[in-house]
């Protein structure tokens, strides 16, 4: 049965819609026949979408069944057998929720400081220290095992799954094969992820670690406690309670364990933190942190850097860069290779600061001792264009007006800065704007 789209409809729709209301518009002097067209009119656009409704499901059900049936051979040249193939595509449907979440645009990003608020609350800190308690024993065999401090484990298990209760959650938790199949067949940017992600997703069910009904995660494909994709799972997942399966769904040992198996892998440091908070000097040059460029902690001491506690840093010879996500407004740190092997995890430096902090917290740490801006928030795109612009026409030179904040564009907002008298941190701020539209 043939069937229209939903990008069709809209344009045959909107086409109808334009003519009728332009015969509307010329017949209200009370042509009824006009109104009467432009009721049966209605009626077709009305039946058509009661139409649609009922064959679009069907229809795109079919095409996805058709895909199954396809896909059978590229599983197959990766090592799926016939029998782990069919068991894990029995019965899956298109998940039409997973397919809009690829669509799903924030218009603001979220600033750093209300990340951090969400993430590392009272409640989180609270908790965390109770699984300290709780799974102390485990948490000693795995730091001794794998060198990552118990911590930073429960931090990020906190971070991904708040300790387990989302996994609770049905509305959050998915069928692991069936999201990854409806990425592969219709998830836009995510489509090549949820072909890999799927495969080794079949390698696990083969590997009898869980079976498809078990085999839980995230609408993209994120499992368990600490939230593996499948291929991050086939790499690095352990068996530390020795029942002979790997399992991070519900087995808590081999959950933190393979977490901190996965960091180890990536080249943590034992006995080393993430980062400091640090106090930076009056009049310090912030184009040092835009390169991202590492020196020793003794070099960034000479710079006139220290730590906010007033200690000093325990070895000089640690390489760190300098990140100040809200300029001379907001707190400032050195990071340490550590932070970087913690993006491994999840590539943003709201994570993994969010990560160190909680870990620091969970240990009896204090907060941060610089305030956030919290009237600030980050720069949408057409405001970024705006700022570019408005930078250009004041003859700093931002470049292209395009949005994207590179070092030509903080470059400029540096030189305003200075000639205006403030610091000049090149941050791309709310009220750097409003300061510019004010003229």
């Amino acid at each position: 049965m043939s069937f229209i789209t939903i990008s069709a409809l809209r344009s045959i729709l909107g086409a109808r819609a334009g003519r009728r209301a332009s015969r509307t518009e010329g017949q209200r002097a009370g042509k009824t026949a006009g109104r009467t067209t432009g009721l049966r009119a209605g009626g077709l656009a009305a039946a058509v979408l009661v139409s649609l409704a009922l064959l679009t499901p069907a229809a795109a059900q079919g095409g996805f069944d058709s895909w199954k049936r396809s896909f059978w051979r590229e599983a197959h040249a990766a090592g799926i057998s016939r029998r782990t193939y069919d068991q894990a595509m029995r019965g899956v449907t298109l998940d039409r929720e997973v397919i809009a979440k690829t669509d799903n645009q924030a218009e603001f990003v979220r600033p750093v400081w209300d990340y951090l608020e969400r993430v590392v609350s009272e409640s989180r800190i609270e908790n965390g220290r109770e699984k300290l308690r709780e799974y102390a024993p485990v948490l000693h065999q795995i730091e001794r095992s794998f060198g990552v401090d118990r911590e930073v484990v429960v931090a990020i298990w906190g971070m991904e799954s708040a300790y387990g209760a989302v996994l609770d959650n049905h509305k959050i938790m998915k069928p692991v094969v069936r999201s990854l199949a409806s990425l592969a067949y219709d998830g836009g940017r995510y489509k090549s992820f949820g072909r890999k992600q799927l495969i080794a997703a079949m390698k696990i069910l083969q590997t009898g670690d869980v079976d498809a009904r078990h085999m839980m995660g995230s609408w993209a494909g994120a499992m368990g406690h600490t939230q593996f994709i499948p291929t991050t799972y086939n790499a690095y997942a352990v068996d530390f309670d020795g029942d002979g399966k790997r399992n991070i769904w519900t087995s808590i040992p081999d959950a933190l364990a393979s977490t901190a198996a996965y960091l180890n892998s990536s080249g943590w440091e034992a006995g080393k933190t993430w980062g400091y908070e640090v106090k930076l000097p009056r009049g310090f040059d912030y184009s040092l942190g835009d390169t991202r460029r590492k020196r020793t902690l003794a070099q960034w001491s000479k710079l006139g850097v220290t730590r906010t506690e007033g200690r000093d840093f325990p070895r000089p010879s640690d390489e760190a860069f300098l990140f100040a996500p809200a300029g001379a407004k907001g707190p400032a740190f050195l990071m340490l290779k550590n932070f970087e092997v913690i993006k491994r995890y999840n590539n943003a430096d709201s994570y993994a600061l969010a990560v160190g902090h909680l870990a620091d917290r969970l240990r009896g740490g204090d907060a941060f001792a610089r305030d956030w801006p919290e009237g600030d928030r980050p720069l949408n795109d057409d405001e970024r264009k705006s700022l570019q612009a408005l930078l250009n026409r004041l003859g700093h030179e931002a470049g292209a007006v395009d949005g994207k904040i590179g070092n030509q564009t903080r470059a400029a907002i540096r030189e305003y800065q200075r000639n205006s008298g403030m610091a000049p941190d090149g941050v791309a701020s709310l009220s750097l704007l409003e300061m510019l539209q004010g003229g």
